[in-house]
């Protein structure tokens, strides 16, 4: 049996613009909490058993970061919306093996690397 990915957490020097940048990109609504920092929950507005996440600052021991790859209907349009708000296409979108899809790169504004797979 594995391990699904159950939760994911973007960390970022400036937060708020990385939770406006992921609001942007992929439509999710980001809860920001004063009381916890200003860490926002996110709902990604996928339904009923969608994996939830968390975007936040980045915490005084550790160093910006996100290691995740987002389903999307259309991998060119969302790498073309990535490089308009900030961010810098990495990879192409690429074809998997075995029929197993295609994924593309990009690096959000603070330089995270992000997977598209579609």
């Amino acid at each position: 049996m594995g391990a699904p990915v159950a939760f994911f957490e973007v960390s970022s020097p400036d937060h708020e613009r990385a939770q406006q940048f992921y609001a942007e990109l992929f439509g999710w609504k980001v809860a920001a909490d004063p009381a916890m920092g200003g860490y926002g929950l996110v709902d990604t507005a996928a339904g009923e058993g969608a994996i939830g996440g968390g975007i936040g600052p980045v915490e005084e021991s550790d160093s910006p970061g996100v290691r995740i790859y987002v389903r999307v209907d259309d991998l060119e349009q969302s790498l073309r919306r990535a490089e308009e708000l900030g961010g810098t296409a990495l990879v192409p979108p690429t074809d998997l093996p075995a029929g197993w899809g295609r994924f593309a790169l990009f690096a959000d504004p603070d330089g995270n690397t992000v997977g598209l797979w579609g």
